[in-house]
């Protein structure tokens, strides 16, 4: 279906470019802003195209508002436009996370920036805090086997600090067990797929960052903050490329830029390997998103209504709303281990509650109280 109005393919990308730079608040805001935008207000993308794309976003693996984007550049320009469009939307948050990475190399050591990071480390925990708590209300809702998967990662998570990708997918299989029992055998190639995706020859230092964050890319469901857990495992614990307070640092940086929030990963490779690392570990996050996106797209009228793929994804949500919720009490027992640190998470939690306050914003205002107590 076309667009209402007509629009060149310039101005269709440079409109992801501008909302790459200057949209913050998270993958439903982002996706919010692209429907008052393009929908709503000018007209370039029809309502019901829309919703499909989200309905694809919110079904196959990869941050949300970055799939979303792409799915509308391939319906305006097929796979030039999904590839121009992907690029315009990551591009500006990855060459800020690049300058904040280059900040933070340079001055990290500094004891004003361990003042600014005090403070932000806490009031990233209430910020993953409120998301856990929204993911839960809007994807659970009260369905008890829901509810027991989450359970069973949110338990795992915190006891272990780490992401067991067989608890995910086991969640997808025994969610298509109870709810679409009569086809299972036609659903388990989903699962075959996905286990097929681990299967990446990495060698050498770029190509295990690449490889790593690939397999990452395919564990992020419901939102950008389901790559955490994944990624403390791995980064901190398995590869032991971050210590656990640079870990904080990363998500933190995340929620200071626009874009999408798995942009964390440019700071994890920059770490690692400098720039080649962050654009290493951003191409692999972001590339099954993007081929997701170019391979289904064409056929996906004809499965997005299939039960049991909707059983698995259902299930699979709900563990990563899990690990979420797991990492939370992971991520705390780095950041808040006294009194300043228990009063500005709980702060930016209960502010979060209570009013829409841009996350930038808490940010901003924890640096500024980290930087007053530790300075």
């Amino acid at each position: 279906m076309e667009p209402t109005k007509p629009v060149s393919l310039a101005r269709f990308v440079g409109y992801f470019l501008w909302l790459g730079t200057v949209g913050f608040g998270g993958p439903i805001a982002l996706a919010g802003h692209m429907q008052q935008d393009l929908v709503d207000s000018r007209g370039w993308i029809t309502k019901e195209d829309y919703v499909e794309g989200l309905a694809l976003a919110q079904l196959a693996p990869g941050p949300l508002a970055a799939q979303l984007a792409i799915y509308l550049g391939y319906l305006r320009a097929g796979i030039l436009g999904a590839t121009l469009v992907g690029w315009a939307f990551i591009f500006p948050s990855f060459v800020m996370v690049l300058a904040l990475s280059a900040a933070y190399v340079r001055y990290g050591g500094l004891s004003w920036m361990q003042g600014m990071f005090y403070g932000i480390g806490a009031a990233v925990i209430g910020i993953i805090a409120r998301s856990a708590f929204k993911l839960t209300r809007l994807t659970l809702g009260k369905d008890p086997l829901l509810w027991a998967i989450f359970l069973v990662l949110a338990v795992s998570t915190a006891w272990t600090s780490q992401e067991k990708i067989w608890l995910f997918l086991m969640g997808g299989v025994v969610a298509l067990l109870v709810k679409a029992w009569p086809k299972v055998l036609r659903a388990s190639r989903v699962t075959n797929l996905l286990l097929a995706g681990f299967a990446l020859p990495v060698s050498g230092p770029l190509w295990e960052i690449f490889g790593f964050f690939a397999k990452a890319g395919m564990f992020v469901f419901g939102s950008g903050l389901a790559i955490v857990p994944f990624l403390y495992g791995g980064v901190v614990q398995g590869h032991h490329w971050l210590t656990d307070r640079q870990f904080v640092d990363a998500v933190a940086v995340a929620m200071i830029t626009p874009g999408p929030v798995v942009i964390t990963v440019g700071f994890i490779g920059y770490l690692v390997a400098g720039v080649s690392g962050a654009t290493a570990a951003a191409l692999g996050v972001f590339l099954p998103v993007y081929l997701v996106v170019i391979i289904l797209a064409p056929s996906y009228k004809r499965w997005a209504k299939n039960p049991q793929l909707n059983a698995f994804v259902r299930g699979v949500t709900a563990a990563a709303t899990g690990a979420i919720a797991g990492s939370v009490i992971v991520l705390a027992r780095r950041s808040i281990y006294d009194v300043p640190t228990i009063l500005i998470g709980a702060v930016s939690l209960g502010v979060l509650m209570k009013w829409r306050i841009p996350e930038p914003v808490i940010i901003a205002v924890a640096a500024v109280a980290g930087l007053a107590l530790r300075h």
